[in-house]
This record gives C-alpha cells, sequence and structure tokens, in this order.
C-alpha cells in the first residue's frame, strides 16, 4: 500500500513537473517567426502551389515524349450468326480476342511543347516568389504582434509600479486623516485614484491576453493560457537607414521585395499564354504507329473428303466406238478441326500501320482566334499591373519612411514630455506632503505622469516596428532586433 502511495506521489511530482516545464516556455521573437513559418495554413498553400507547379512542369516534359497505349478486347456473340465453317445461320456463341499498340509522336505543333515548358519553370519561379512574399508578410505580422505583447507588457509593469505607489500614499494619507491633519477628501480622492488605477490595470491584463492569443493563433498554438513570450526589453535601434534617400532604398527593395518580381513573373506568364494561343492557329504534324491483330476460337475447316456415292455419271465418249465413257460421283464431306493456336493466330493475323497526319485549323468557331485576343488583352492587364506594382512599391518606400520619421519625432516628444511630467509630479508630490497641495491636484498630476509613461512606452515600439518596416525594404530581416 505505501509502495502504491509512493508511486502515485511520484507520478504526480513528474506531472506537475511537466506541466511547470510546458508553462515556462516562452517564445523568442525569432522563435515566433520561425514557428510561424513552419505551421502558418497560408504558407502551407503556397508550398503546395509550388509542389502543383513543379508537376506541371513534368507534364511540359512528358509533351515531348511519345504517347505509347495497349489496347485488348475479348467479345462473345450470342444468337443468329454465320457458321464460317458451313457458311449457314445458326444460333451460335462465338468468341473473338484482338489487342493492339497505338504510338503517336508530336513532330511539330507551333512549338506549344517548347512554350509550355518555358512556361512552366516561370510559374514554378513565381510560385517560390509568392511563397517568399507570403513568408515576409508573416514574419511582419508575427513581429506585429510580438511587438504588441512587450507593450502592453511594460503598460502592465507601469500601470503596477503607479498602484503600489498610490496604495503606500493612500495608507499614509489615511492616518494623516485620521489624526485630523488631513481633510477626509484627500482619501477619498485617492481611492478613486486607486479604483481608476484598478480598473486600468484589468483593462491592459485583458489587452495582454487578446494579443497573446492573437499571436499564439497565427502560430496555430492552441494552448492560449499558457503561451507566452520572452519578458525581453528592446532599446530603439541605432540605425543610419533615415539617413537613406528614399531612391536608394527603392533601388534596394526591388532587388529584396518580391511584390516586384511576382508581376514580372505574371507578365513574363502571359508572354507564353499568347504564344500557347498563337501556336493553337498554326498546322500540326503528328506521326504515328498501329499494330492489331486478332484471334477466333470457332471450329475451322481443316480440308475435304471425297467418298464414292455408287452411281457414275458419263464425262465423254470413245473415239471411234462412240462408247460412253461414264466416270464415279463422290460425296465430299468438310473435315472439321478445332481453332488453331491463339499465338498461331495472332502471329498470322498481324498487321501495322504507320505514318503521318497533318491537322490544318480552317475555322473553329473562331475560339482560336477569340482566345489569342484574349491572351493579348490578359498580357496588357498584366504589363498595367507591373507598372502598378512599380509605383506601389515606391508609395509604400515614402510611406514608410514618413511613418518611421514621423514616429521618431513622435518618440522624442514623448521622452520629452515623460521628463516633464515627472518633474511636475515630483513638485506636486513634494506640494502635497507640506499639505500645499490638495489630493486632487496630486492625482491630476501623478495621473498625467502615468499617461506620459505610456505615450513613451507607445511611442518606443511603434517606432521600432515602423522602423523595421523600413528596414525591411531594405533587406534587413525583421528578427534584428537589439535588446536589454
Amino acid at each position: 500500500m505505501n509502495k502504491l502511495i509512493n508511486n502515485t506521489i511520484v507520478l504526480v511530482l513528474c506531472f506537475v513537473g511537466a506541466v511547470g516545464f510546458s508553462q515556462q516556455k516562452k517564445w523568442t521573437l525569432l522563435e515566433c517567426v520561425n514557428y510561424a513559418l513552419e505551421n502558418n495554413i497560408s504558407i502551407q498553400q503556397s508550398e503546395l502551389d509550388v509542389q502543383q507547379n513543379e508537376l506541371n512542369k513534368k507534364d511540359a516534359i512528358g509533351n515531348f515524349l511519345p504517347t505509347m497505349n495497349a489496347n485488348g478486347n475479348h467479345s462473345w456473340n450470342i444468337g443468329l450468326n454465320q457458321n464460317i465453317t458451313t457458311g449457314l445461320l445458326e444460333n451460335l456463341t462465338t468468341q473473338f480476342t484482338s489487342f493492339g499498340l497505338s504510338s503517336n509522336v508530336d513532330i511539330y505543333n507551333g512549338l506549344r511543347n517548347i512554350n509550355q515548358l518555358h512556361r512552366s519553370n516561370l510559374a514554378i519561379l513565381a510560385s517560390q516568389y509568392q511563397l517568399a512574399d507570403m513568408k515576409d508578410d508573416i514574419s511582419l505580422f508575427v513581429a506585429n504582434a510580438f511587438l504588441q505583447i512587450l507593450f502592453n507588457k511594460e503598460q502592465l509593469k507601469i500601470q503596477q509600479a503607479q498602484y503600489e505607489i498610490t496604495n503606500k500614499d493612500l495608507i499614509r494619507t489615511q492616518e494623516l486623516v485620521d489624526e485630523g491633519v488631513l481633510p477626509r477628501g484627500d482619501a477619498l480622492e485617492l481611492k478613486a485614484t486607486l479604483a481608476s488605477q484598478v480598473q486600468q490595470i484589468v483593462n491592459t491584463e485583458n489587452a495582454l491576453l487578446l494579443s497573446k492569443i492573437s499571436l499564439a493563433q497565427t502560430l496555430r498554438i492552441d494552448d492560449y493560457e499558457n503561451f507566452d513570450t520572452m519578458d525581453v526589453e528592446y532599446e530603439v535601434p541605432l540605425t543610419n537607414i533615415l539617413d537613406e534617400s528614399p531612391e536608394a532604398i527603392i533601388e534596394k527593395a526591388k532587388e529584396n521585395r518580391y511584390d516586384l518580381k511576382i508581376a514580372d513573373a505574371n507578365v513574363k506568364l502571359a508572354e507564353y499564354d499568347l504564344k500557347l494561343a498563337k501556336g493553337n492557329l498554326q498546322p500540326s504534324v503528328t506521326g504515328f504507329y498501329r499494330y492489331n491483330t486478332r484471334a477466333s476460337y470457332s471450329d475451322r475447316v481443316l480440308g475435304v473428303e471425297a467418298t464414292p456415292d455408287g452411281t457414275n455419271s458419263p464425262i465423254g465418249f470413245v473415239e471411234g466406238t462412240g462408247e460412253t465413257v461414264l466416270a464415279p460421283n463422290f460425296n465430299t464431306t468438310r473435315i472439321i478441326g478445332g481453332p488453331d493456336a491463339l499465338f498461331n493466330q495472332f502471329s498470322l493475323n498481324d498487321g501495322h500501320n504507320f505514318g503521318i497526319s497533318l491537322n490544318i485549323p480552317i475555322l473553329n468557331g473562331f475560339s482560336a482566334k477569340n482566345n489569342v485576343q484574349r491572351n493579348s488583352i490578359n498580357l496588357k492587364r498584366s504589363k498595367n499591373q507591373y507598372e502598378q506594382a512599380k509605383l506601389d512599391l515606391e508609395t509604400e518606400v515614402y510611406q514608410a519612411m514618413n511613418d518611421a520619421k514621423g514616429a521618431l519625432k513622435t518618440y522624442e516628444a514623448a521622452i520629452k514630455t515623460e521628463e516633464a511630467r515627472k518633474e511636475a509630479f515630483s513638485y506636486a508630490k513634494e506640494r502635497y506632503n507640506i499639505g500645499l497641495a490638495n489630493s486632487f491636484e496630486f492625482s491630476q498630476s501623478q495621473a498625467r505622469y502615468e499617461q506620459a509613461l505610456s505615450e513613451v512606452i507607445r511611442a518606443k515600439y511603434d517606432y521600432i516596428f515602423k522602423l523595421k518596416v523600413l528596414e525591411f525594404y531594405f533587406g534587413i530581416p525583421i528578427t534584428d532586433l537589439s535588446q536589454n
């Protein structure tokens, strides 16, 4: 019994330890990005597109090879059929076996096979660009969600610290109120401030939980309750990216970003689609070969047997005497045998057919001509989309640079505001401690200081993210963040 209890305790402790270990797992930004790239559904879909296009390339290569097909047939004919041994119509059951081999090879088909192979290679490249672009988008989304969690954590720390300060001030103020030194309203004002801070803490905790759930869902992690990120504090990166000209960043983005590459690949795909459509207007030449053989299971006539019937028939006269010459009459009987050996029949009955066929499209309901025009329109549309992608890229770079510069100014202004609010709060606290300011004035100063602290954190992480977006266009990975 004691042994069973001991074993149970050990198992429970192991389970608790395992749970504790799983709860201790905290994800870094790099781990989050890598995990998302491996498990995100959109990325998996893009990977399937790459695999699909690789199979399409195999189809295009296979178009250069001859086709070869074998066919076989075995049939039973039941009912009124001609007996091949007697030539009479009889109710028979006959069997026949046949098989054949056919092969076709394209000699010329408007260069469609060559163009299809080139198009397949381009389609693979385009899908790879699409996959890389999807990974970039997911990386940015994960980084933004990760920084949002860090922002909420720091926000919560500040609010909790301010709560402790307010709570201590409330205890000291309540003692002075009880001694009659301060009016009761001062304590009530601090209680109201404390209640407001509790509400802010609850809201931030909810925001933190929601931000964790959002990132966990992106990573396809179901254990929302235990999911957490590494408690790190990222410093504002030291970078020279803002010293670069927009033109230099745009040129760099053209080399690193996949939006433009995808649009360019789509133009080339449309060009090959047009070539394929024009190929349908040209004559095609095909070589062919056919082999066929057959066998029957019916009886066959092996020969004829003659038997005298006892009568004679005149066949002429003897010269000089005129005597009639008689010859015996015979009854003939066919000699019927079984069917010939199967492989002998296949060998005797086989045949070959080969040649070249020419197909010239003349009238096909305008479908080929319309398809050429349709693909011409699609090519123009793809070129327009490529030009629009270049304009969009330039707009995005300019927007990212303006956002980063604006976020930096906001962050610098928030720091100055926080410093001023800190001094004002210290001054208000001194005045409150010596009785020159009431609790309302003190609470207002504290609330403004808390707001300034929160604004510094918000501006900091907003600037970090927008700076990383700008660097991303410049080819710097999103995971390159400096931390304490």
